[in-house]
């Protein structure tokens, strides 16, 4: 051979070496992309991890600075409250004392000075401090100053003070004069701003503490009230919407753990969800007022102790001075109960709201005892009757309640599928799809699998070894070197050619094989997500028909609900235990008279 032949020889070696060389490299770069792109893909998804756990813990601290901060401004408010208020306190327990002692009869001029002395120097503003040397001096006999501290506790509390010696005097037994005392109270009143201590007067109707003729005094005034804020169309909006509110409240849990499926392919799924749960809610608002109206209510044995519970809230109640610090007071121990999230707290804060105004109207106070006896201090007998004077509000807030959750049920429920696959290097994205619920089974699916089809077998087409374009140039170059080799060295040209095409097509082969397996192993991983694309859609379909056999379950109690509300009012009807009763005969000795303060009309009577 030749030099010339040598040298061309080893051109070509050299040749034949690099584009095996090229072939390795080509296949290690499309190693290192695929790599990338995995590593790339779990780069993103450590970031998206990093992030949520980054939000969580700073949502995390927030709730916890909350806390920290509403416990210090707790510890900070109960200390102002008892600085300042604190000896209310006292004043409120020898209010019980001094009329725990008028029954045996051991209230003695000594006491009377002792009380004088230090409830009226400890308490400058407070009502129950006169009030109470009123009774003491009445009881020692004592007019002048008897007088001196009824007019001073009407000027400080004219409301409070009414009800104080009214039930009082029912306590000692003189309805004549307590019901005198309660006229004036009620006379003095605006229904449409109600002081707080309003809620005595609810108390004192489940129990019966005025008699008969009391009562039938309470039932004419508040009709009258009644009947005077009814005529209003805002008034009567607020209340039955807070009576919406508490059936709200009373909804069920989400249903998504028992639907998962339904959940997870169906748009319609959220408003599904409510709808469920506001008709389950029916058999929860049957339950709690069923509960209310038949709940066994236990008078005490005597009035005296009847009316001391009323009067142990009258005494009991915040002064206006105190309501905007208890406002701060409840709000900051709800963000502790609530872990920090403020939301929360001010939502049960708002619920309370009513514990903190200083004035109410009637029908808002009738609601409050229905709905949230304890923001007002009611008992669960005044409760059943406030449910009961509602009747109407909570009949037309039920009957919205049921309207709207049975409007909102969805007449086309629909499945939609539209799903992301990674397959290989590359990812398959299935457009969306919809179906509705209303057509058959048989017939969604066959949507949903020619669908699949018709997306995936293009994708999968797609990933065919492309031929034509990595072939054209293994032909240029085996072209290029016959024509210029052929003429010059023949042999040469040929079996440099028969090298080249040889290597080059055992690359072209690999890559041919590779790109098969890509095809079979895309085929089949979308091959699987098609199947549990029907499985879900046949999950879907039979949960549906599971939601609206307890749809309508739950519904059914609906009718229930309805009739207890028809019952509401006659459920409040009869007697307290105590009315028509005395508690003991007037006593016949130490029988003075105390002078009417001058803020009462001339023909009422006195304390005594």
């Amino acid at each position: 051979m030749s030099e010339v032949d040598l040298a061309l020889h080893r051109k070509v070696q050299e040749v034949s070496n690099l584009v095996i060389r090229l072939s390795e490299q080509v296949g290690s770069v499309s190693g290192q992309v695929s790599t990338v792109e995995s590593n790339q893909q779990q780069t993103r998804t450590e970031l998206q991890q990093l992030r949520d756990e980054f939000l969580a813990f700073v949502r995390q601290a927030e709730s916890t600075a909350n806390v920290q901060r509403a416990e210090t401004r707790i510890g900070a408010i109960e200390d102002k409250i008892d600085h300042e208020f604190g000896h209310h306190k006292t004043v409120r327990r020898t209010a019980v004392g001094m009329l725990q002692a008028f029954d045996v009869g051991l209230v003695s001029e000594e006491n009377v000075r002792m009380v004088s002395d230090q409830l009226m120097i400890q308490t400058p503003r407070y009502w129950l401090a006169p009030a109470l040397v009123a009774l003491a001096s009445w009881s020692a006999d004592d007019r002048q100053l008897c007088d001196r501290a009824v007019d001073e506790a009407f000027r400080r509390s004219p409301d409070r003070t009414s009800l104080f010696f009214a039930l009082t005097l029912r306590r000692q037994g003189r309805s004549e004069s307590a019901v005198r005392w309660l006229r004036h109270y009620l006379l003095a009143q605006d229904p449409a701003a109600l002081g707080r201590e309003f809620a005595v007067i609810l108390e004192a109707i489940a129990q019966g503490a005025f008699g008969l003729v009391g009562r039938d005094l309470l039932d004419r005034t508040l009709a009258e009230w009644r009947a005077q804020l009814m005529d209003s169309a805002d008034a009567q909006a607020r209340q039955i919407k807070r009576w919406r509110d508490e059936i709200e409240t009373l909804r069920a849990p989400s249903g998504q753990g028992e639907f998962p499926r339904l959940a997870a392919v169906s748009p319609q799924w959220v408003i599904l969800d409510g709808v469920l749960s506001a008709a389950r809610g029916q058999t929860a608002l049957l339950d709690k007022y069923k509960a209310i109206l038949e709940r066994e209510f236990e008078p005490s044995e005597r009035i005296e102790d009847a009316v001391d519970d009323i009067l142990d809230r009258l005494v009991s109640e915040y002064d206006n001075e105190e309501l905007p610090l208890r406002r701060d007071l409840a709000f900051n121990q709800a963000v502790v109960d609530h872990d920090g999230d403020l939301g929360a707290a001010r939502q049960t804060a708002d619920a309370d709201a009513a514990s903190y105004e200083e004035t109410l109207d009637y029908l808002t106070v009738q609601t409050t005892a229905a709905l949230n006896p304890q923001a007002i201090g009611t008992s669960p007998a005044t409760q059943r009757l406030a449910v009961a004077a509602c009747h109407e509000w909570f009949q037309q807030a039920h009957a919205g309640h049921t309207r709207d959750y049975r409007a909102a049920v969805p007449q086309d429920v629909q499945a939609q599928f539209g799903t992301a696959h990674s397959v290989g290097a590359q990812t398959f994205q299935l457009p969306p799809w919809i179906g509705s619920f209303t057509q058959p089974l048989a017939t969604l699916e066959k949507a949903l699998s020619d669908h699949w089809d018709h997306y995936t077998g293009p994708f999968v087409d797609a990933l065919a070894y492309p031929w034509l374009k990595k072939a054209a140039p293994l032909v240029a170059v085996v072209a290029g070197i016959l024509l210029v080799f052929v003429g010059i060295f023949p042999g040469f040209a040929f079996g440099a050619a028969a090298i080249v095409g040889i290597v080059w097509g055992l690359v072209l082969y690999n890559g041919s094989q590779t790109a098969k397996r890509n095809q079979d192993a895309a085929r089949e991983l979308l091959a699987r997500a098609k199947t549990e694309s029907l499985h879900q859609l046949r999950a879907a379909s039979a949960e549906l028909t599971d939601w609206y056999e307890k749809f309508q379950a739950a519904d059914r109690v609906e009718a229930r609900v309805r009739e207890l509300i028809a019952t509401l009012p006659t459920a409040g009807g009869g007697a307290s235990p105590f009315e028509g009763r005395t508690v003991r005969k007037e006593p016949e000795a130490k029988t003075s008279e105390a002078k009417e303060p001058v803020t009462k009309a001339p023909e009422e009577d006195t304390v005594r």
